[in-house]
């Protein structure tokens, strides 16, 4: 049996997918039930509103927003900050400017690494070696 302490209690209990112990679950869910229960009365409201409303913390809305519990269409007004400047996201962990970066390097990084490539291949491997014949004596 494998046991381990609850991250959020300290409690030992015997481990499971969500990596907390049931107490801790199921206080978790019941949080979870707030939130939802309050967006389909107020679907409109912002996350201040939403943590203020329920009692429930900023960090673990946006916990339930990022884990896909809380979706955009159930709280059009929820934004949550990009994980990358904090500015404010209706969907997904990054912003348009964050996203555009990334891609763009990742973008560069794939051209850096075919340029290497192609480097190396037009080389032959290592220039030391290639003329190694003409320096030999005789």
């Amino acid at each position: 049996m494998n046991l381990a302490n609850c991250p959020q209690c300290g409690k030992v209990y015997v481990k499971n997918s969500y990596n907390i112990c049931p107490s801790c679950l199921k206080e978790l869910e019941e949080q979870y039930r707030k939130c939802a229960d309050y967006l389909r009365k107020n679907r409109g409201c912002t996350l201040k509103e939403l943590s203020e409303g329920t009692g429930v913390s900023v960090n673990l809305i946006i916990r339930f927003i990022r884990e896909g519990r809380i979706a955009a269409k159930d709280a059009p007004n929820v934004l949550v900050p990009c994980e990358s400047c904090g500015e404010p996201v209706k969907e997904g962990p990054l912003c348009a400017n964050c996203r555009s970066k990334l891609s763009k390097d990742v973008h560069n990084m794939r051209e850096d690494e075919k340029r290497r490539a192609e480097y190396k291949s037009s080389s032959g491997g290592s220039t030391y070696m290639k003329n190694r014949d003409k320096f030999e004596k005789s």
